[in-house]
């Protein structure tokens, strides 16, 4: 019986998580686009980002640019900039910019500026935001023009909508890092794996180094592992514009895959 147990067991943790909740630490799948590019210190990130087919369930999406910070070689935290739907800020949108410490800063969360964008939840790092399907946003991680009386170092996250040219400055947060690594682009989607699905294109990466611009022409596919919680029907494909995040679908490229970034 205890053989028939767990066969049973090893078959239903072997079947696809395409129907359900993620059974992940923090309740969410997320995919993410690791890039390839040498890791050198920068002081700029950019990416863009455009929500093709919006969510349409009360439940929280982030699509997000991340970055880490260190100094003399040592890490000293991470943040991530990105668009949120969120069902409890005014029409589900939102705007998110926080981050935590690590190393001699602690896994607390990252100080900042007061946002002067108002947040439906009183929320130091989600603002509202009223972002829209189709449009075009460029996320953008940059050094604030003002540095912190304490010595830590200022790193201002802003919205541009390409469409309008309106650039939108959530905040700064301060850390000890005075510079950037290891950028990437992600979706972490609340929803459960079969609800209706959704899309985002990100395109436009780039970043400047010590050398000037850098350009990823590649990234590299990671999905959280079903072992981890994750959804087993999200996917990344290619098109002329540049690279999309989907949820909802038969998966088409595999864990770790080296995709190509349109017009790098």
């Amino acid at each position: 019986m205890r053989r028939l147990v767990s066969q049973a067991r090893s078959a239903w943790a072997a079947r696809d998580r395409t129907w359900g909740e993620p059974h992940s630490a923090n309740g969410a799948s997320s995919f993410h686009l690791v890039w390839e590019i040498p890791p050198a210190p920068l002081q700029e990130v950019h990416a863009t980002l455009e929500v093709l087919v919006p969510p349409e369930v009360g439940r929280l999406y982030f699509w997000a640019l991340q970055v880490s910070f260190i100094a003399d070689r040592r890490l000293r935290g991470s943040a991530h900039l990105g668009l949120q739907w969120h069902p409890k800020f005014p029409g589900s949108t939102a705007v998110n910019w926080g981050g935590y410490g690590s190393g001699q800063e602690g896994s607390a969360l990252l100080r900042g500026s007061p946002s002067r964008l108002p947040s439906a939840r009183n929320d130091r790092n989600t603002r509202d935001f009223d972002w829209q399907s189709g449009r075009r946003y460029r996320l953008r991680v940059a050094r604030a023009p003002e540095r912190p009386s304490d010595g830590t170092h200022a790193w201002r996250g802003s919205v541009t909508d390409l469409e309008s040219g309106i650039e939108t400055v959530v905040r700064d947060l301060f850390t000890a890092g005075d510079a950037l690594v290891s950028p990437m682009v992600w979706s972490e989607v609340f929803a459960r794996c079969e609800q209706p699905s959704v899309t985002v294109r990100w395109s436009d990466l780039g970043a400047v180094g010590e050398g000037g611009e850098v350009y990823p022409d590649r990234v590299r596919v990671n999905y959280q592992s079903r072992a981890d919680g994750g959804c087993d029907n999200t996917t990344v494909s290619v098109d002329e514009l540049g690279i999309l995040q989907s949820t909802a679908v038969r998966r088409q490229v595999p864990q770790g895959a080296l995709l190509p970034v349109p017009g790098a």
